[in-house]
């Protein structure tokens, strides 16, 4: 054997070895626009990770709570990453079934997330999950058709405008509704947006002593306002729609008003995706007078679950993923409108950003305004905006999301979707111990 032989075969054997050392991170994620973005930037973090690999699982929201959830409940061991929500992140975290993050690097810069986002990330002083973007919610709506409507949208509208100016938007025959609101079900899906919008009319899910709240005028208000509106101003088949169905609708000039999650802001008013991203206009989530605004306070986060067996790989994607770094990465290639938002107080402080995402101040102040602790305008037992931060909320909110759906599907009544919503609810909060 030559020397020229025997230095190329052992290079080869160095590369076979090399890629037979290689971890592969299995990573489940949701399929909103942002993650899927992330996806084709992943260059970067593999070019300086050689020895680790990425495998994705993409699913749609309801799904990925599902198995992810499902998973690591029964220790499942299939994903080495995981996105998750605010409301499972402390839940999980007591239970043991998540990693803490302290070894994000040296250059990650803790202190620089906001305290409005890292606080529900936290847990004893630890964070069990790195924010990949943060969000409240807020009215997105077509300047030009509020106008030929001879209205002028406030900066802080209430419902009673918005349900006028939506029915006076409509324009079937256009092909035209003058809002487009979820009704897909799902505690995460309808059900955020009508918690949220809940405590604004004075609702609650529970009163202080765990009773449930359904059978009060409040959430009647709630259901009644969304069903009439929906009925008048809303797209055909609205109790299918959910955040992509509507950013869809919205983006193809369908929708005169969106009420929805503020990151969808960046993809309303991208010019490569929607047709009238010069048309958009934002303004604070609607209030019914009552002195609390229906903005939730969410984050979709990166998480290591407590099984993997490649947690040091793990948390240096979860670092890069959710790192400024990679906010500059995004901004070079898709613009500094398109970088996930919600997370970093420097995002707020930076000047291109400020210049570039018009929708940047109204984001901000719509996070900081939400108070998980002081959801509503009666005094609750627990925490959270748009969810209940207990165990049996996810179960929960989806079957009363289920017949929520229903009514506005016409399937039931308002009366009788929230008669057996009171009844489940009630049900399940005493076998689970909460009324005595």
């Amino acid at each position: 054997m030559n020397l020229k032989t025997f230095l190329l075969g052992t290079c080869l054997a160095i590369v076979i070895a090399g890629f037979a050392q290689a971890e592969t991170l299995t990573i489940a994620t949701v399929n909103n626009g942002d993650m899927v973005r992330m996806q084709t930037l992943t260059d970067d973090f593999t070019k300086a990770n050689p020895d680790i690999q990425l495998e994705w699982v993409t699913l749609e929201e309801n799904v990925l709570r599902e198995r992810v959830t499902t998973d690591i409940a029964t220790k499942g061991g299939q994903y080495d990453v995981l996105t998750i929500g605010t409301y499972e992140v402390p839940i999980w975290a007591k239970q043991g079934w998540l990693l803490p993050l302290d070894k994000l690097g040296a250059d990650y810069d803790v202190d620089d997330l906001l305290p409005a986002i890292r606080s529900g990330l936290t847990m004893d002083d630890k964070l069990y999950a790195a924010p990949f973007y943060g969000e409240s919610s807020m009215v997105m709506y077509r300047k030009d058709l509020i106008e030929k409507a001879g209205l002028k949208m406030p900066d802080a509208p209430t419902w009673e405008f918005i349900g006028d100016a939506a029915r006076k938007m409509t324009d079937r025959a256009a092909g035209i509704n003058g809002i487009c609101l979820r009704g897909k079900a799902g505690w995460g899906e309808n059900m955020a947006f009508l918690t949220a919008t809940s405590n604004a009319f004075g609702a609650r899910w529970f009163d202080e002593n765990w009773k449930p709240q359904f059978d009060q005028p409040e959430w009647k208000a709630t259901l009644d306002m969304y069903v009439k509106l929906m009925n008048d101003a809303g797209p055909q088949g609205a109790s299918s729609n959910g955040f992509n169905e509507n950013l869809a609708l919205f983006q193809q000039g369908k929708c005169g008003m969106w009420i929805d999650a503020t990151v969808a802001a960046s993809f309303v008013t991208n010019p490569k995706d929607s047709t009238v991203a010069d048309k958009v206009g934002f303004a604070l989530a609607p209030d019914a007078g009552l002195g609390k605004r229906g903005n939730w306070l969410w984050a979709w986060n990166l998480a290591i679950p407590a099984g993997t067996q490649k947690a040091e790989a793990a948390e240096k994607f979860v670092s890069w993923a959710t790192s400024k770094h990679y906010l500059d990465i995004v901004a070079a290639k898709e613009g500094w409108a398109n970088v996930p938002p919600g997370t970093r107080t420097s995002l707020y402080q930076n000047a291109e950003y400020l210049k570039a995402a018009p929708f940047a101040k109204m984001t901000l102040d719509s996070i900081n305004a939400a108070d998980p602790k002081n959801p509503s305008v009666k005094p609750v037992p627990y925490v959270g905006v748009q969810f209940v931060a207990i165990p049996e909320f996810q179960g929960l909110g989806t079957t009363v999301g289920q017949l929520f759906s229903a009514a506005l599907a016409g399937q039931m009544t308002v009366d009788d979707a929230l008669a057996q919503a009171q009844q489940v609810t009630t049900r399940e909060m005493t076998r689970g111990g909460y009324i005595k």
